[in-house]
């Protein structure tokens, strides 16, 4: 079941918003989201009826070439927020707030919300942080704009969390789940939670009445969120634990590669049926 409206239906298109997210932890639908950084796949995954598209800051690793997420700019995220946003029919789009466009206060993160929801046509946005950006959510949801919080293990601050490592373990819970609640009285209408005990986030799931999307936070919770290269098999790398790969699509592209390349060295491509005649 989606959460709004049915995408196999014939019906106009109906795009899914906030209220729907808010509609489905109260009926027990799960939401699902993935992450696109251009056309292709955000038309693709719209017309699978995933029900939110985030154009992640992890452009930064999937696109862009960098080693984390820390370097991506605004200005890089906005061309890849806007191919998603004018191509997905029906899903939630929401663009990812990069580190350093939001830390120095309210206004800033406000200035930043403003320029993607003006120059990218995306419908929310994302940022990372509970206590420590409740300023700057409250802001943002108070000047119209949808707000996504994101807490547990914040890869944008993965130099002050000693590296990718699971959050909230023991007595740090109870940080967790103050930073989840601070979202949620800030206003978000959903958040995060990424890298942290099952246990642990099935309590916040409980006790707050947003919706909560896992990323490697286990099955308790409303939603759940995957970066497309790792869920696709595209990754080269690392693949976190919590990942199921749903294809292999790296292997593919490569095997088609070779046989390109092979068809041209021996010369089988282009054959006849490939080339223009005139008549």
């Amino acid at each position: 079941m989606s959460v709004h409206p049915d995408p196999t239906s014939d019906a106009v298109t109906k795009r899914v918003r906030t209220r729907h997210f808010a509609q489905a932890k109260a009926n027990g639908i799960k939401i699902t989201g993935l992450t696109s950084y251009d056309t292709l796949t955000a038309q693709i995954f719209d017309e699978a009826g995933i029900d939110f598209l985030l154009v992640g800051d992890s452009a930064g690793n999937t696109v862009l070439g960098y080693d984390s997420t820390l370097p991506v700019t605004v200005d890089e995220l906005i061309p890849l927020t806007r191919a998603v946003a004018l191509s997905a029919k029906r899903a939630l789009v929401i663009a990812d707030m990069p580190f350093g466009s939001y830390e120095e206060g309210a206004e800033h993160a406000l200035r930043t919300a403003m320029r993607f929801m003006k120059e990218t046509h995306a419908h929310a946005v994302k940022l990372e942080g509970g206590v420590r950006s409740a300023d700057q959510i409250r802001r943002i949801v108070e000047s119209g704009i949808p707000v996504m919080g994101h807490v547990g293990f914040t890869p944008q601050s993965e130099h002050g969390l000693g590296g990718h490592m699971i959050q909230g373990r023991g007595e740090a819970a109870d940080a967790v789940l103050a930073d989840a609640k601070a979202v949620e009285a800030a206003g978000a209408f959903a958040v995060v939670l990424e890298m942290i005990p099952a246990e642990l986030a099935a309590r916040i799931t409980a006790e707050l009445t947003i919706p909560t999307i896992s990323v490697g936070a286990g099955a308790e919770t409303d939603g759940q969120l995957l970066v497309w290269t790792d869920f696709a098999g595209m990754n080269t790398g690392r693949v976190p634990k919590f990942v199921k790969q749903y294809a292999n699509l790296g292997a593919i592209l490569s095997d088609a590669a070779k046989a390109f390349k092979a068809d041209v060295e021996s010369g089988t491509y282009p054959g006849p049926e490939h080339s223009y005649e005139d008549n």
